[in-house]
């Protein structure tokens, strides 16, 4: 999918930088590549179009200082760090950002904190990146906003008479009605979405959602059109509402698990864990990803076929994330406390030990290595936006020998469900019969399903994503946009063998 002749320069709007910085014992800034979907997702793009990313730089520093440290960086484009005082951090991120808007778009409400004062720092730090975007953004620049810590930004941006291209993508689910309504902040929030020129979803059924949302509160909107693209019309404006699931570059994570280095690599985790089929679970620690209830259904498979004992592994890696915040620190003890009950009841004499725990971060080679390695994926969460784990273990499947068993809640569950195994992952016991059907999967049947879902991934990668958020934005034809082939109502389906 081609993007027009035309090309607009980039400005890149989210809450981080793709680079952390951070104070080395000299006492000089450092560096550091940032980590998360939307780095993995935009910044091939970015260093192959150029352009400008603004963020937060991930640490407290005097503006000056911070600045200093980006321009002298060589990242191949413009960084600007937008500056928070520990106060905003703490309303505006963690708060309104962590402890309203992420438990409620992954419809875990109970979890929300509504604060008042959250939403009044959110609207202020809002206005920092939009003030940002000014300093940065020239005429005729397409501003990309991204994701749910910086709504209002658009809003912000149209207030100061900025009439440039300015669109919003959502890495995470948009809510439906019912539970949106719970927002004491949804009419401002939902105004604020419909100042941009073009909204991205990932899923049908997230943009069903907000196109729900918007006709029962916004009474002077009309929805129209059917497709990848739809039209919202109200006041004399028009926003186009575009499903864009996100992907990865199939190309280099394809390559590199090819390489002679991953294979070793990969051969020497099989070697140290022979005669059995390994199985991974790759997660960022947060209640959202279903880590506990993963454990708990591979715990009850071992107790329900004893074939499995001492022929799978299941090595879960936790990445650290968030580890201040008190909920956080009490779903890490309890993963810990069930990977601790189901070793001792388990754990055979002569080295077999079912579940290798690993709660640190890992470098990319590594990552690759144990995608290289594993025969079966588990991905699982209660609720995803997308779930790049699920692509990028797919692309570094190069031997096509693997299964994927993926939760039919994250989005990635619409453009894969032909292929993986899908599970709803509050049902343990399905969730074990899945980790058993992947164990005794024909390699035939593995190679099938694992060869389609690389195809799918290869053809809508990041920059298939990129490209068609753009030509969104800009192109006046929007019978452009079919629907993607592989990407269609998720069908009632049963988990197994097919």
């Amino acid at each position: 999918m081609p993007l027009p002749a035309r090309k607009e320069r980039l400005v890149v709007v989210s809450n981080r930088l793709p680079f952390i910085l951070a104070k080395g014992e000299d006492g000089e800034w450092r560096i550091t590549p940032g980590a998360g979907g939307l780095v993995t997702a935009l910044l091939p793009v970015l260093r192959d179009r150029g352009g400008v990313w603004i963020g937060w730089p991930g640490a407290h520093a005097n503006v000056e200082e911070v600045r200093h440290a980006f321009t002298s960086s060589e990242a191949g484009y413009t960084l600007v760090p937008v500056v928070l005082t520990p106060e905003e951090v703490h309303k505006f991120y963690q708060g309104f950002s962590n402890e309203i808007i992420w438990p409620l778009f992954h419809d875990l409400q109970s979890h929300c904190n509504f604060d008042p004062s959250y939403w009044r720092v959110y609207q202020e730090v809002n206005r920092k990146f939009a003030r940002a975007v000014l300093d940065e953004s020239q005429p005729g620049d397409f501003i990309w906003v991204h994701d749910y810590q910086l709504i209002n930004v658009a809003a912000e941006l149209r207030g100061r008479g900025v009439s440039s291209r300015i669109g919003f993508f959502l890495h995470t689910p948009f809510p439906s009605l019912d539970i949106y309504l719970k927002l004491p902040w949804r009419f401002q929030l939902l105004r604020a979405l419909l100042e941009y020129d073009v909204i991205g979803f990932q899923t049908l059924r997230d943009r069903r959602n907000f196109i729900q949302c918007v006709r029962a509160l916004v009474k002077d909107a009309g929805i129209h059109g059917k497709g990848q693209v739809m039209l919202a019309r109200m006041n004399g404006r028009e926003v186009r509402l575009g499903v864009f699931p996100i992907s990865i570059d199939y190309d280099a994570y394809a390559r590199e698990a090819g390489s002679p280095a991953i294979a070793e690599k990969g051969a020497q985790l099989r070697q140290l864990l022979p005669n059995r089929q390994l199985i991974l679970g790759v997660d960022r620690l947060d209640y959202t990803k279903a880590i506990p209830d993963r454990l708990e259904a591979f715990g009850a498979a071992l107790a329900r076929y004893p074939e499995l004992h001492q022929r799978v592994t299941l090595i879960q890696v936790v990445v650290p994330s968030r580890e201040d915040i008190p909920r956080y620190h009490e779903l890490r003890t309890r993963i810990e406390q069930i990977v601790g009950r189901i070793n001792g009841r388990f754990t055979q004499p002569g080295g077999w030990v079912p579940i290798h725990y690993v709660f640190q971060n890992l470098s990319r080679k590594e990552l690759i290595a144990y995608y290289r390695a594993a025969q079966i994926a588990l991905v699982t969460p209660l609720k995803d936006g997308m779930n790049l784990v699920a692509k990028e273990y797919c692309a570094c499947s190069t031997d096509e020998d693997s299964v994927l068993i993926l939760s039919e809640f994250a989005g990635a569950a619409a453009q894969l469900q032909h292929w993986a195994l899908l599970v709803n992952p509050y049902d343990i016991e399905g969730t074990a019969e899945a980790i058993v059907a992947a164990f005794r999967m024909p390699l035939d049947e593995r190679r099938w399903r694992m060869r389609r879902m690389r195809r799918s991934i290869r053809t809508y990668d990041v920059f298939w994503w990129v490209d068609a958020f753009l030509r969104a934005a800009i192109e006046k034809d929007l019978s452009a946009f079919p629907l993607m082939e592989d990407y269609l109502p998720r069908a009632n389906h049963e988990v197994g063998l097919r």
